[in-house]
């Protein structure tokens, strides 16, 4: 592979159509303002590079980025490419990863909102993460061990599996289809509503009004705190591993839980069947 070291970029396209090249410890940034920088490329190596423009990475294929920054102003980093491997960099830019596919990302911090919006194929070990409406619309994701600061998460997003993460966000899951999640920590008001086929395993879940109008939801050995007007209008088959400050009008299926403060059951078609049971009788 070609290599440019230690060079400052900032013209427009500045390596516009490159292939088989390594960029280290380069910077992208100068009065010019030049955008797309890396634009239409393939079989990149940015190592140890600063990002500082717009658009460095688009309709790009083979994108390794590793010991990187990008900016606040390099907004709308990765868009419309495929192979992306993101390795120990931090991603600051609004929107920074856009309608990709086939990502990797290991020990990244994205600050980033709209972050992920239909991207195809991503898997995650290791992030750390702030931004609104985080992945929005993507589907086969594969995370572990990420921690998620940001409302209005993992909007219609399908065919997805989450394990040992982090996740404080509010309204998360809506719309999603063919999710899991185990053992992790998910706290945020109004989980998951309209979700179909989304199973929580061994989850530690807190807020207000979680799974209401779900369709093929499960939770197994889950802990929830603070759970008021739960489930309403949901169909449901939960085993939960401590009280639950209330639950609403559940579809059908079954609840098992040690116990209930209040079960409100108003609606005549509400058929679901709520079992109090101590744990040591499990």
């Amino acid at each position: 592979m070609k290599l440019i070291e230690n060079q400052v970029f900032e013209e427009e396209r500045a390596l516009y159509g490159s292939s088989e090249l390594t960029v280290k410890n380069c910077r992208f940034e100068g009065e010019a303002d030049g955008e797309s920088a890396l634009k239409e490329s393939s079989d990149i190596v940015a190592d140890s590079c600063y990002f500082d423009l717009r658009y460095p990475f688009w309709h790009d294929t083979g994108v390794y980025i590793k010991d990187s920054v990008m900016t606040e102003k390099c907004r709308a980093a990765l868009w419309y490419s495929k192979h992306v491997d993101l390795e120990d960099s931090k991603l600051y830019g609004i929107k920074a990863l856009r309608e990709c596919s086939e990502v990797n990302i290991r020990c990244c911090d994205i600050k980033s909102a709209e972050f992920g919006w239909f991207t195809r194929s991503i898997l995650a070990r290791g992030a750390t993460v702030e931004g609104e409406y985080f992945m929005m619309g993507s589907d086969f994701i594969d995370f572990e061990d990420v921690e998620l600061h940001g409302k209005y998460s993992f909007q219609y997003i399908s065919k997805a599996t989450f394990d040992n993460c982090r996740f404080y966000t509010k309204d998360a899951f809506w719309h999603a289809k063919d999710i899991t999640v185990k053992n992790s920590v998910i706290e945020g008001e109004y989980l998951a509503w309209y979700a179909e086929n989304i199973t929580f395993e061994n989850c530690k879940i807190k807020g207000t009004q979680p799974f209401c109008y779900c369709k093929g939801l499960k939770l197994i050995n889950c802990e929830m705190i603070d759970a008021d007007l739960a489930f309403e209008k949901s169909d449901v088959e939960a085993t939960l591993t401590a009280p639950v400050v209330s639950i609403k009008n559940p579809a059908s299926g079954y609840i098992i839980l040690p116990a209930v403060d209040e079960v409100i059951i108003d609606d005549e078609n509400s058929k679901c069947v709520i079992t109090k049971i101590s744990p040591k009788s499990k």
